[in-house]
């Protein structure tokens, strides 16, 4: 990949520590319909929607993130990439089968974006497609980088409130979130993996010694 001079990707990112209540399905804001990157309109099984009293999150210490093995480590611009993965993620098992039809649905900017990275194509980071978390189906998911990737269109107009509430519940699991536009997708290829990279870089990047 060419390596240019950085700039400031056209995304946005959020992260916090990971919580501490061991229910967090429960905290998930409720199933809604949603045409693209949400949930389908499926109940949680019974016991599993109790929402505990407000309040009851409570923020883990830094560094409570299990480091995953380095093995062969991954180099970018010549910085070893951190990886590391939370030791519990919430998903709801009702969700599978529709998180599989939004795979088969072969949506063109996602397949265009998942053609680059698929099968460790991108600097060898293996990618999920549609991973279930939570009451939520995001678009990619990073597991050794707790990284959310998701490519935003028409179909998130008119519901920010939606996914506010979606991303502060994403967030809350410790996890980032990097958002990428249908326009760069289709028109900026070079420019979205180069971006990515840099990213990955500046959030995850440490100097090789």
């Amino acid at each position: 990949m060419t390596k240019k001079a950085f700039t400031k990707p056209n995304t946005t990112h959020l992260s916090t520590t990971p919580s501490q209540n061991p229910n967090l399905l429960a905290n998930s804001p409720p199933p809604e319909g949603c045409l693209q990157g949400g949930v389908a309109n499926i109940e949680l099984p019974q016991g599993n929607n109790t929402l505990l009293p407000q309040g009851n999150k409570t923020q883990l210490p830094q560094g409570n993130k299990t480091p995953m093995p380095q093995g062969n480590p991954i180099i970018i611009q010549n910085k070893i990439i951190q990886l590391s993965a939370p030791s519990f993620l919430p998903s709801n098992p009702n969700l599978q089968t529709r998180a599989k039809e939004l795979r088969k649905a072969k949506n063109l900017p996602e397949v265009l974006f998942w053609m680059q990275v698929t099968k460790g194509r991108f600097y060898k980071i293996d990618f999920d497609r549609q991973k279930v978390i939570g009451n939520y189906i995001v678009d990619f998911f990073v597991k050794k980088l707790n990284l959310i990737i998701e490519i935003d269109g028409s179909s998130h107009i008119g519901k920010e409130e939606y996914d506010a509430a979606r991303e502060a519940y994403l967030v809350s699991l410790g996890l980032n979130m990097y958002r990428i536009s249908v326009y760069q997708i289709m028109q900026q290829m070079d420019s979205v993996l180069l971006d990515l990279e840099n990213f990955i870089v500046r959030e995850f990047g440490v100097d090789v010694a």
